[in-house]
């Protein structure tokens, strides 16, 4: 379980992260959404730690994630940033070993290189598994990092924007995977994520945020509604179920 309590960010007097408290229980998928400049990406960096928060506290498991030392945190939680930066030439299949850091220190062992080739065969990256990452499509290369962080096998895995670069076949193959991951091994998954549709059709819980603070919090069916998508992001949208699943579609 992840709680945050009374937790904020302001750089100056601009406050990006507004008072926020809200406990992410463990299991599942759960779904940040919200405008641009909501705080949904400053929110997940204070809870992994890539952000100092400026008041409050988050705890991971009872863990105070400010003075838990930083290879404890990293086998319990991982997260995938939206500005990746390469800064080195690479292949696929070293970027993901670095996935592994946390529990070998980069001695890798057996153990190590068996979750490395699952994830690899996880992620159907087998075919540029050998492939230097400046010589991918953006979608491979994103796939890629979201390996490495799948390899880090920890029991929170925290992405912010994991769809960016990916068309909508593999955006498509990507939320199952996420929603597999977190059936089929008890993993929390917790997205930032811009299409609403994704999260209603995917997650367990989506978190609304707009201004800083959480504006709505429940399960798809509470928060996929006309009411609070006008109220979140100020456009008019019809609501449909189509297999038991609710869509919107905008309309201003």
């Amino acid at each position: 379980m992840i709680e945050v309590r009374n937790t904020s960010k302001s750089y100056g007097r601009t406050i990006v992260v507004d008072d926020v408290s809200i406990t992410l229980p463990a299991g599942g998928v759960i779904s940040l959404i919200g405008p641009n400049g909501a705080g949904k990406s400053t929110l997940l960096s204070i809870i992994s730690r890539l952000l100092p928060m400026t008041a409050g506290t988050v705890t991971v498991d009872g863990m105070d994630v400010t003075t838990t030392p930083g290879d404890v945190l990293a086998r319990r939680l991982s997260i995938l940033r939206q500005d990746n930066q390469i800064l080195a030439r690479l292949t696929v299949r070293d970027l993901i070993a670095f996935g592994r850091y946390p529990h070998s220190k980069g001695r890798l062992t057996v153990e190590d290189r068996g979750h490395i080739e699952r994830v690899i065969d996880y992620l159907d990256l087998g075919a540029v598994a050998h492939r230097f990452l400046d010589e991918l499509s953006g979608g491979q290369r994103q796939r890629a990092f979201i390996a490495m962080v799948l390899c880090q096998d920890t029991e929170y895995i925290l992405l912010d924007e994991p769809l960016n670069n990916l068309d909508v076949k593999h955006a498509v193959a990507m939320m199952a995977l996420f929603r597999r991951t977190a059936d089929a091994f008890g993993k929390t998954v917790i997205l930032v994520l811009h299409d609403i549709n994704f999260a209603s059709c995917y997650s367990d819980r989506i978190v609304a945020m707009r201004d800083g603070r959480i504006a709505y919090e429940g399960p798809p069916e509470a928060i996929i509604t006309t009411d609070v998508i006008r109220d979140v992001y100020g456009v008019e949208a019809a609501i449909h179920e189509i297999d038991g699943q609710r869509i919107a579609l905008y309309f201003r």
